[in-house]
């Protein structure tokens, strides 16, 4: 069972999508055929922050797809903006609140430049101390996916800042990304140098901005297109990829499989691809 939505107009700046899921309520529906019991899948990047509250199993990560050994994260995790994916242990069911957060926001919600959590996680407990173990406890009280994310909404909205205190040249350029991959021309609009320009905007969002306008470039070919791959070079050709070797070599970069791959591996979520199991 999962529930989504967008937030409520007072968070809309700081959070695209809030989120909760509860894996133990259909543990007893037959697994699926591409995520077996022991499985792992590759989690995308979106160009986004993202904060977790696992209220069951911690979260646990791979070093890579072969890595024979997992790493504990917690309960409690900020996923930074990622140049890459990652690799996630999913071989027990689970249930969780969370947000994604938009380009800006890690130094009003966490106090630090989103370019330090960038490419890791991070235990919330490191940046909100005792508070993000007593708000765990309380979504672990709660009774139903919507009592939890309303409360998780709640808590979100108490710990927004009273100004939202995005640099102006940072929000511009978001907005103009949206429309362009030109980074030289939107620096130019900025009034900016290039070198202080990619500082400020590695402070609040992450990634570089040519890098960040790739994640973005690669996520709207999946959102926009089907499953079939010969539909994926299309949209990807309009969306600014040169070629098909082009648009295959970052697919790869960023998915760690092919186009082909990605379409016969079929994930449920788009960001979520199963990593299938090799039997010895």
């Amino acid at each position: 069972m999962m529930l989504t939505r967008s937030a409520r107009p007072i968070l809309r700046p700081f959070v695209k999508t809030l989120w909760a899921v509860d894996q133990l309520a259909s543990a007893s529906a037959p697994p699926c055929a591409c995520a077996p019991l022991g499985a792992r899948e590759r989690v995308l990047p979106t160009g986004m922050m993202h904060l977790a509250i696992r209220l069951s199993n911690p979260l646990e990560l791979y070093d890579d797809i072969h890595d024979g050994n997992k790493r504990e994260l917690g309960y409690a995790v900020i996923g930074g903006a990622r140049s890459t994916y990652y690799v996630r242990d999913v071989s027990e069911p689970g249930v969780s609140v969370g947000a994604e957060l938009l380009p800006g926001d890690s130094e009003l919600f966490f106090g630090v430049p989103a370019n330090e959590l960038a490419d890791r996680h991070t235990p919330l407990e490191d940046l909100w101390g005792q508070v993000a173990v007593e708000i765990r406890s309380r979504l672990v009280a709660s009774n139903s996916l919507e009592e939890r994310l309303n409360l998780f909404e709640e808590l979100l909205i108490n710990r927004v800042p009273r100004i939202h205190a995005i640099h102006p040249a940072v929000a511009h350029a978001l907005e103009k990304f949206t429309l362009t991959t030109d980074v030289r021309e939107v620096v130019k609009q900025t009034g900016y140098s290039h070198r202080r320009f990619i500082e400020l905007f590695r402070r609040s969002v992450g990634l570089p901005p040519k890098l960040y306008c790739r994640v973005i470039r690669f996520q709207s070919v999946l959102s926009r297109s089907s499953m079939k791959t010969s539909a994926k070079i299309d949209i990807a050709l309009d969306a600014g990829y040169s070629d098909q070797p082009h648009f295959n070599r970052q697919f790869r970069e960023f998915a760690g499989v092919t186009p082909g791959e990605y379409e016969e591996l079929a994930p449920s979520a788009p960001n979520h691809v199963p990593i299938l199991q090799r039997i010895k």
